[in-house]
Order: structure tokens, then sequence, then C-alpha cells
């Protein structure tokens, strides 16, 4: 497998493929994920599990995230669960003065999280990676409107069928699909696919940004759901830091 090229949609690279056939409907469904194979049980047995309903946080201040992102070449691939854009080195956030630096973005239709009980059109998951190996995953909500000029060439190449990462001659701003105000919620959760590995930072924004209409179709047409469930809360503690 290509180094940045992940084999799930929120898994980070150099994992290696899973080897049994997970899927959003079907015999390969989330509700059987954990029966798949041994290293998915954390999909049925955790207790951190993303997606959750954000709603009744605690307020709180956990300090900003700062975001260090450059435009970057088009590296585009359909990985059979979703379309996912490629980081070249040098992009990055920090978070609780971390640096985590950006692997890859990827899209969910509909939204994984809901917002006080709502849901979204699209949601955008950038992963990262810290130094150590510790990964955070910031949500971005994506609803109807203005086309999404940002993510143009992201929804112009989207490769219909699964395949090999396709380079583009183009760039993306990658800043510029991000809201514009600071609020979010941050919470200790999991990957959202398998093998569903726990202990990521999550920081979701709560201002969503806007795409057209046929953006979110031409993608919604290829992936009419690649979404996962929402999980139990248990005794999380998500901060509301407004």
């Amino acid at each position: 497998m290509k180094a940045g090229v992940a084999a799930a949609s929120d898994a980070p690279p150099h994992g290696g493929a899973p080897s049994a056939h997970w899927s959003y409907e079907g015999d390969g469904n989330p509700e059987k994920w954990g029966e798949l194979q041994s290293d998915f049980k954390m999909c049925q047995l955790g207790l951190e599990q993303t997606p959750i309903d954000l709603s009744n946080g605690i307020k709180g201040d956990v300090g900003s995230v700062e975001y260090d992102y450059r435009p970057l070449p088009l590296r585009i691939v359909n990985n059979g669960h979703t379309i996912q854009f490629n980081a070249d080195p040098g992009s990055a956030c920090v978070i609780g003065g971390t640096r985590h630096e950006l692997l890859q973005f990827h899209m969910h239709h509909p939204s994984e999280h809901l917002l006080a009980g709502k849901g979204f059109d699209l949601e955008c998951h950038f992963v990262h990676r810290s130094g150590a190996g510790a990964l955070a995953v910031t949500g971005v909500f994506i609803r109807p409107g203005a086309a999404n000029v940002a993510l143009q060439t992201f929804f112009e190449r989207m490769p219909a069928k699964a395949g090999p990462e396709v380079r583009a001659d183009s760039s993306i701003d990658i800043a510029g699909i991000l809201p514009k105000s600071g609020g979010y919620f941050r919470y200790m959760g999991s990957l959202t696919t398998p093998p569903c590995s726990e202990g990521l930072t999550w920081t979701v924004h709560k201002e969503p940004v806007e795409a057209s209409v046929e953006q979110i179709r031409k993608f919604a047409s290829l992936f009419p759901k690649n979404s996962r469930p929402l999980q139990k809360r248990n005794r999380r503690f998500v901060i509301d830091a407004s």
C-alpha cells in the first residue's frame, strides 16, 4: 500500500488493508463489524466509540485548535468506502501545543455525528497524527448552499470506481474548507471504520460549511450511505468549547 493511502476511511496510513470485507449494508454491515475478524472486536466491545450525538456538552476551555494548512496537490482515491484526499507532508493542526500532521481527509454521507440531534448532508473528516503516533480527527459538517470553491476540484475529480490514487494537475486550498468560527466539541473517541481503534482526540466544529446541491448529489451518487450509526456516549465527557 502506498504511503499516505488508508485502507479504510478514518484509518491512518501504513496500517495494512483489513482482510475481512466490511461495508455499510448487507453481510458486512456495521452491526456485524465486530464479528468479522478478531482485531475488529473493538467495534462491538469498545466503550469510547465514534460517532455520537454532540449535545449537552460541558462548557470548558480546552485551548484552541490551530491549523497550519497550505494548498496541496490533488491526490485522490476511491477506496471503496469513501473518496479520500491524501495529503503531502507539511500541513498540520496544533492541539494542546502538540503538532499533528495532516494525513488525509475524506467524506461521509450523511454526516456521522449529529449536532443536538440534527444531521447534515455530508461530514468531512481531517485525519492527523502526532510525532508520537497519536491520532486526532477534525470533523466539519457540510450543508446545502453555495458551491464550495475550495472543494470544487475534489468534487470534479472524484473517481467513480475504486482503484489506485489519482494525481491531478491541480491543487486544493485545505484551509478554505474550514468554517470561519471557532466553536467546537472535543471528546475522546475512535475510528468510525474497522478496526474502530480508540484513543483518538476528536474535534468537531459546530458551524457547518456549504456545498452546492449538485456537489453533494455527485458524492451521494457514488456513496448513497457511508456513515456508521450513532454509538453510545457512555461515561465520556464531551467538552463544549464555544
